[in-house]
């Protein structure tokens, strides 16, 4: 279930909200764990299963960890180890075994399953939760409903972002019902909607156009226009279901951290990655990073910490070489910006105007990689933004692009900045601003719905990690 369908908005969230706010506080949390799970049973019932699988494994596995404190390392790792199974086994099973008889022209069987949504983050915030109990950042959560409703809360269950243990445990216990935040966490959920359903969807639909097309049969200008297209569709379609989530979360007492901060204001790929998808970098940070030393050693090691995270973050994605190859792209620039010290401001303006320029090409060209269906295309599509294949020399961009899409362009391009944000996230004192705001949100949810209504397109790409 989409949080930008029809169901969803005029269906389950009103029941849902209802329930959960006319029941005393000690059943709350009942409602909702009853309510993640029906949500997640409503796409794939079979599924449920795995996560509550998920769940018991790492129920288990933690109080193992508190108990037996000299094998607690023993505990840890086993409970990881079933983690990654889990995970291996429906997201990269396939892959591996596809990958192995091209190599060795061998003909194992494919098992050809369909991955539960949702997978790459409940799996990450069930490592978060054992290993937090093992640093003993947390004690051990000895309710198994209440660590089910952790891993199965559906505000963030699907598409992240990525909550950690550490960052609500107090919250799933004790939480206030605060007027002016659930008023908040509806404003940013309609935000978070319009972005997916007036801009995501319209640039997704450019994207589609061209990225359909094989790479001779577009001209240089349509394919820079794809990969814009695109990389305003995936920023918008991600941080536009990360502002429903966290307004979700608001409705519901929870405060969930932000997930992205402008990350095309960067003016290096370092900084790129600690204003895009934040909870997955910081999740790498402290879980992968961190452990394996960091930059604290060596600056050879520190290297191969670097590569070793950017790899894995590929990997996550999916289990294709499009996604490896450009979880390598961002690593090679991080390492090369560590080694030269190219993401440090430069105290002159017209080197940092520069420098965002590289962060933005550099994030563009990874875009086409992660968007590619394979990387002999997207080589040969970065050619041709290049001006280096043997394209046709020209193609009106009226066979891809509307004057209506040229709008949502400008706009998509307005909000990619902060220049916005301080007008629709911060209370004025003045009463007129305040009712224009709540007036021009009444009406992005009128024409987000009219949207949904009318178009059949509606995809949201995160879904498939």
């Amino acid at each position: 279930m989409l949080f930008s369908s029809l169901t969803f908005l005029f269906v389950f969230l009103p029941i849902v909200l209802f329930l959960y706010w006319i029941v005393r506080p000690q059943l709350r949390n009942v409602v909702l764990l009853l309510a993640s799970l029906f949500f997640y049973a409503w796409g794939e019932p079979k599924y449920v299963l795995v996560m509550l699988a998920t769940i018991l494994i790492n129920y288990v596995g933690a109080l193992a960890v508190d108990r037996f404190e000299k094998k607690k390392i023993v505990a840890v790792s086993i409970t990881i180890v079933c983690n990654l199974l889990f995970l291996f086994y429906f997201k990269y099973f396939d892959f591996f075994i596809t990958n192995i008889n091209k190599a060795f022209h061998s003909d194992f069987g494919l098992i050809n399953i369909l991955m539960p949504i949702g997978i790459s983050f409940y799996t990450f915030q069930s490592i978060s939760y054992v290993v937090d109990v093992y640093r003993g950042d947390v004690p051990v959560q000895k309710s198994l409903f209440k660590l089910a409703l952790y891993i199965s809360l559906f505000p963030q269950l699907v598409a992240g972002p990525i909550v950690k243990y550490h960052d609500v445990a107090e919250q799933i216990d004790n939480r206030q019902m605060v007027y002016s935040e659930i008023i908040l966490g509806i404003k940013r959920f309609i935000i978070g909607l319009s972005k997916k359903v007036l801009i995501a969807n319209t640039m997704g639909a450019i994207a589609d156009s061209v990225f359909s097309e094989s790479v001779d049969g577009i001209s240089t200008a349509v394919s820079w226009l794809g990969a814009i297209a695109y990389s305003l569709q995936i920023f918008f379609d991600f941080s536009g279901y990360s502002d429903m989530a966290i307004g979700l979360g608001l409705m519901f007492g929870f405060k969930f951290k932000e997930n992205f901060n402008y990350p095309y204001m960067s003016k290096s790929i370092t900084e790129f990655w600690r204003r895009w998808h934040i909870s997955l970098s910081t999740w790498f940070k402290e879980y992968v990073y961190i452990p394996l030393g960091g930059n604290r050693i060596s600056s050879k090691r520190t290297i191969i910490n670097i590569a070793i995270v950017f790899l894995l973050t590929g990997f996550w994605h999916g289990a294709e070489w499009t996604f490896i190859v450009w979880g390598i792209w961002h690593g090679l620039f991080n390492i090369i910006e560590k080694v030269t010290g190219l993401a440090k401001d430069s105290g002159v303006k017209w080197k940092e105007a520069l420098k965002h320029v590289y962060a933005l090409l550099i994030v563009l060209f990874g875009w086409v990689l992660f968007r590619a269906d394979s990387i002999s295309y997207a080589s040969a599509y970065i050619r041709n933004m290049l001006g280096l294949y043997n394209s046709v020399p020209c193609m009106e961009f009226s066979a891809y692009f509307s004057i209506f899409d040229g709008f949502i362009l400008i706009l998509a391009l307005l909000f990619s900045t902060p220049i916005a944000s301080q007008f629709v996230y911060t209370p004025s004192e003045k009463f007129w601003k305040n009712k224009l705001l709540n007036l021009s949100l009444i009406v992005l949810l009128v024409v987000s719905v009219s949207f949904l209504v009318a178009s059949t397109y509606n995809p949201f790409i995160y879904f498939r990690f």
